[in-house]
């Protein structure tokens, strides 16, 4: 039996945020948790990958963030998605698009 990879491929954890913050605005470990849950629970994103990537995309202006409340009443920063942000998103799907059926004619699974 094939082992199941919980690793995000390189370069798309951006993308997966990205997409997570278009739908709701969240916090870190909020984002984690969605990605994982709409894998099937095939993607576990670590805080040692999640919080760069964050601070990256806060930096490029493609998400922004403030103070909020977590359900347990926590101070916790929310994320969201900017204007450029969906943009760059819009970019991304596709790219993400024309690589994955280039992926799927090499492999044969077409």
């Amino acid at each position: 039996m094939t082992e199941r990879r919980s690793d995000v491929i390189k370069g798309t954890l951006d993308m997966l945020i990205l997409r997570t913050l278009e739908r709701e605005e969240l916090h870190g470990w909020g984002i984690a948790k969605r990605i994982q849950q709409r894998s099937g629970e095939v993607l576990q994103i670590n805080q040692g990958s999640l919080y760069p990537a964050l601070y990256r995309l806060a930096d490029k202006g493609w998400i922004d963030s403030s103070e909020g409340e977590s359900a347990e009443g926590r101070t916790v920063r929310v994320y969201r998605l900017t204007p450029s942000g969906e943009k760059h998103l819009a970019s991304e799907r596709a790219n993400w698009k024309e690589l994955s059926a280039a992926v799927n004619l090499v492999m044969g699974t077409t």
